[in-house]
């Protein structure tokens, strides 16, 4: 008796045990399967807007060799970003506030924010110029559409 109790008891813990890890896999996959893009569109890390346009296979080639690295320095800007923002927190937490370093992080934090903006710009005039007249129009409407569905400019650093 003793040891069918202990059998059960084993398999009822073997099935709690893979819930745990299904569910921890699940919730891990779901986060990090989505980056945010520099315009607020939530999209999946293999998935890219302009997939949306009716592109040539070579077109749809070249503009994600180019988004991929584009991803990353976005990507490292954020947190950069992240890191000055936590640097202001803590300079905000001091006993006594030091408002030249709180305006020199202000500082730095909307001059990284600058760099992503052009950079975005730029890569957006770049992709646009591997686009015939018609296409481009397309991804100009489709950009536009999907940032004014957004409501969001700028998406907040660390949500990606």
């Amino acid at each position: 008796m003793r040891i069918s109790f202990l059998k059960i008891a084993l398999a009822i813990s073997l099935i709690f045990n893979l819930s745990v890890l299904g569910a921890a896999g699940y919730f891990y996959y779901t986060k990090n399967a989505f980056w945010v893009s520099p315009l607020g569109i939530k999209l999946r890390k293999d998935k890219f807007l302009f997939e949306e346009l009716s592109l040539q296979p070579g077109q749809i080639q070249r503009m994600r060799d180019k988004a991929l690295p584009f991803r990353a320095e976005v990507d490292r800007k954020r947190q950069e970003v992240i890191a000055r923002r936590n640097n202001l927190f803590r300079l905000m937490r001091a006993d006594t506030i030091d408002n030249r370093a709180i305006k020199t992080a202000l500082s730095e934090i909307s001059t990284i924010q600058a760099e992503i903006e052009a950079m975005v710009t730029a890569h957006i005039l770049e992709e646009k110029a591997t686009l015939d007249k018609n296409q481009q129009q397309k991804f100009l409407d489709l950009l536009q559409k999907a940032m004014s569905q957004n409501r969001m400019v700028c998406p907040p650093a660390g949500k990606n």
